[in-house]
């Protein structure tokens, strides 16, 4: 018989590739359909694919980007992970085999709206790539690389890397082009971030109610979702009230209000938005192994 953790894995698996399948594809559209008609240069590895063809207009820029990434990925297999290597090893074939290929071209002729499209679609992609357990490649690697092996932030490792990348492209090939490049990478790393947590945004509460034992009662039973209590004291009285902190689902949050309210019309409650929750009946954390 087979155990939960091995149908759990290998129903993770089809997931997986279909997120990078996905969100791979939609990177190299807009890339390939948007960004190389217009001559503009995505950030870290691919983007600098992308600079070196339009420089020396000799191999294509999926060739480039894979000749870039073959030391790339032999250090992530030997500081990385072998399972995120193979996964990001199937994103960068997704994303080449893409942009060698495709055959499509967006008709914009505004560079700038050009650059919000490309931005756009280039955004949404890698969004979704975030929900799997691999990337395309490239810069990604290397910053986790870095950072398991000296400590160096992976945030600053990618933004020193990038402007290193603009301001030699500033130096050595169209300004104007590198300009509206510089407007692509701000929307699509805007359209990335929402994307990355639109599909993990939670409610966080906070009530404070005499009936807190009711109220958590309910919570348990009828959303099924769990509850803490947070020992807490007026800031005024100086008397001791517990705290109930729960998490609840976007949709769950006006039945929450309403079994909150039937048990204490006097309760003080706080709902927050929450970036990202991670643990059972939620997210998963995104393992690097």
């Amino acid at each position: 018989m087979v155990s939960t953790a091995v149908r759990t894995f290998a129903r993770g698996i089809p997931w997986n590739l279909f997120l990078l399948t996905l969100g791979c594809g939609l990177f190299a559209l807009g890339v390939k359909a948007v960004a190389i008609p217009h001559m503009l240069i995505s950030g870290g590895v691919f983007g600098t694919a992308l600079l070196i063809n339009y420089m020396t207009e000799t191999l294509s820029p999926a060739v480039w980007n894979v000749l870039l990434n073959i030391p790339i990925f032999i250090a992530g297999w030997l500081f990385v992970g072998r399972r995120f290597v193979l996964y990001s090893l199937y994103g960068l074939a997704v994303v080449s085999v893409a942009t060698q290929y495709l055959d499509m071209t967006i008709n914009i002729t505004d560079p700038i709206l050009a650059s919000i499209a490309a931005g756009c679609i280039c955004g949404l992609g890698l969004g979704i790539v975030l929900h799997s357990i691999g990337c395309d490649g490239g810069l990604t690697i290397i910053s986790i690389a870095l950072h398991k092996r000296y400590g160096i932030s992976v945030g600053q490792f990618s933004l020193l890397y990038n402007i290193t990348l603009f301001v030699l492209a500033f130096s050595m090939y169209n300004p104007d082009s590198m300009l509206y490049s510089l407007i692509m990478i701000f929307v699509y790393s805007k359209v990335m971030d929402y994307v990355s947590t639109i599909f993990n945004q939670r409610k966080m509460v906070l009530i404070i109610s005499t009936q807190h034992a009711a109220i958590r009662e309910d919570i348990l039973t009828h959303l099924h979702r769990g509850a803490t209590l947070l020992s807490g004291s007026g800031g005024f009285t100086g008397e001791q009230r517990p705290v109930l902190l729960t998490v609840v689902q976007n949709y769950q949050i006006r039945l929450l209000e309403e079994l909150i309210f039937r048990h204490d019309k006097q309760a003080f409650v706080i709902i927050e938005n929450t970036l990202n929750v991670l643990g059972k009946g939620f997210s998963c954390v995104k393992e690097y192994k």
